[in-house]
């Protein structure tokens, strides 16, 4: 799975198990439509191991820790059961360490989908898997999204109390409280952002992101499998300096595998479902300055991931570049769907603008990214790109 992707799931009783080079802490939180616990009681973990219809499994030491769900059993009124995980060494983060959650069936042991967070750093704890109710049927969705201050954050954020240690004297040992996690108390911080917050639809219209959040490209309760335009526009920030920017799309499979990349110099790809409108050497005028149509019901079934790039392959900077945005738009209408404007920039020639993820649903997802990298080609934007996903 990558970030913000979903799954049915096919059995009602299943196990999310993480692991990682390190011994990890692996709890459970039980939300409402809120997002929030009702009580303290709606957090799982090693100290209080059992819930309604949820509850923690310890590996021993031998195998990963993992949170089991029956979603037979999961009361009314909860709509998600978020599964964390953290290292269990005090102030580790994830540096260097790369978490996989396994989704099984309980019963079986066979597995049904495995997830592994990209690009994770100063994090010490993670929301990595979420199992939700929606229109009556369960389904499982990959999150990797981080927190810096452990799963005290984590517990804060979702509602969970969790209570500062009374001072102790000096020599006297400080005793652990029994109903929250192993970690001192923190004021929430707020969380990495990642794909799959705050995700909305276009019912409403146009829809305008910030870096970070998602679109489902579903309008009315249909996805949208018609033929889109992304268009990509720029101005030299300093007026009367022609600004030669390249915009691109790379496509990939599953596995994050690149398929196919399509830019000034192949101009269509994957027969003819994804075609760029050629290259612009100055920036100049108002309007999309590249347009990338991609026929949305065309895409081959082992394409899963779109990300558009743009990259400056006469060195400069874009520092030097203002008004950045890319825009969806219904290519028979001409309707924009989406918008996002590159609020901030950097002394680098690269930058990825957005993605598209396909669900397993079918429908498509569209996350704003802003993300800046140190290559005049696309051909330097693959890796990054995948690892972006």
């Amino acid at each position: 799975m990558t970030p913000g992707s979903n799954i049915p799931l096919s059995t009602a009783h299943v196990a999310v198990d993480v692991a990682a080079p390190v011994r990890l802490d692996v709890s459970g939180l039980l939300l409402t439509a809120d997002g929030k616990v009702r009580s303290d009681d709606d957090f799982i973990f090693y100290n209080q191991p059992s819930g309604p219809g949820v509850s923690y499994r310890s590996g021993g030491g031998t195998a990963p820790d993992a949170i089991v769900v029956d979603t037979a059993a999961v009361p009314a009124g909860i709509e998600k059961i978020a599964v964390t995980a953290s290292p269990d060494a005090a102030g580790q983060t994830f540096q260097g360490v790369e978490p996989t959650a396994t989704i099984r069936d309980a019963a079986t042991g066979a597995t049904l989908a495995t997830f592994a967070p990209p690009r994770l750093g100063d994090e010490t704890a993670l929301v990595i898997v979420e199992i939700y109710l929606r229109n009556g049927a369960w389904k499982a969705r990959a999150v990797g999204q981080g927190y810096a201050n452990g799963l005290a954050g984590i517990a804060t954020d979702f509602g969970v109390s969790v209570e500062e240690p009374a001072p102790a004297p000096v020599a006297a040992p400080v005793a652990a409280p029994v109903a929250a996690p192993p970690v001192p108390a923190a004021p929430p911080a707020a969380p990495v952002a990642a794909p799959g917050s705050g995700k909305i639809n276009l019912d409403k219209g146009r829809v305008s992101l910030q870096k970070n959040q998602t679109v489902s490209l579903v309008k009315g309760g249909r996805p949208l499998l018609s033929q889109v335009k992304m268009g990509l526009g720029w101005e030299p920030a300093y007026r009367g300096k022609d600004i030669d920017l390249d915009a691109s799309v790379i496509v990939y499979g599953p596995r994050r595998d690149h398929l196919d990349s399509c830019y000034f110099g192949k101009l269509s790809i994957l027969n003819g479902a994804i075609k760029h409108s050629g290259d612009n050497l100055t920036g100049d005028g108002a309007g999309d300055d590249e347009v990338i149509v991609v026929d949305l019901g065309r895409i081959p079934a082992e394409a899963s991931g779109l990300v558009f790039t743009v990259n400056s392959f006469s060195g400069q900077k874009f520092t030097e570049v203002s008004k950045a945005y890319c825009r969806l738009l219904d290519a028979s209408t001409g309707e924009e769907l989406v918008r996002f404007d590159l609020t901030s920039t950097e002394a680098q020639t690269g930058v990825m603008m957005a993605k598209l993820i396909r669900q397993f649903s079918g429908e498509w997802e569209m996350t704003a990214l802003g993300e800046f990298v140190k290559s005049r080609t696309v051909r330097g934007m693959v890796k990054p790109a995948a690892k972006a996903l």
